[in-house]
């Protein structure tokens, strides 16, 4: 309980000399995700507050942007595209080996909470298919096999280098 009530407080010091204007939304959301690294549930309670909106309405806002998460994020991520031409070429198997090395729980993150991994519908890559993103860095062509290097070179920390 303790750590909701500091939560709750860091949020409101960070509303302060906030403008109390609905269109101050997105501005005061970025903020709040840049000091705990997504949107906790008790921040966005205090947003629709200060901002004398709906819950939903934050909710709604949060949730349509990709920019924003609603779950914590490791320092690292990877993003695996799940789109068609991913898909056909072997993405889920991709995504089930990466899910068994980087030893990810249902919440997204590595045991040791410092690797997000996410799907998403596409990358914009798909000649390059199946495509991994490591903190920022197109894997083209993955495969199970090719998991382990890029795995290794995440935990060295050259998981941004050109694969």
């Amino acid at each position: 309980m303790e750590a909701r009530k500091g939560l709750r407080e860091e949020t409101k010091e960070l509303l302060r000399g906030s403008a109390r204007t609905p269109s101050s939304l997105i501005p005061i959301l970025q903020k709040i995700q840049k000091r705990f690294g997504y949107l906790p549930p008790e921040a966005l309670e205090e947003v629709a507050r200060h901002l004398e909106v709906p819950l939903s309405r934050v909710y709604g806002v949060a949730t349509f942007y990709a920019q924003f998460s609603l779950r914590p994020k490791g320092e690292h991520s990877v993003r695996v595209c799940l789109g068609t031409a991913c898909h056909v070429r072997g993405a889920p198997q991709v995504l089930e080996e990466l899910v068994r090395q980087l030893q990810v729980g249902e919440d997204g993150l590595s045991r040791d909470g410092t690797i997000s991994l996410e799907t998403v519908r596409c990358l914009g890559a798909c000649a390059l298919g199946p495509v991994v993103v490591v903190n920022g860095t197109y894997w083209g062509r993955m495969s199970p096999a090719r998991v382990e290097t890029l795995v290794r070179a995440l935990q060295e920390g050259t998981g941004d280098v050109e694969a």
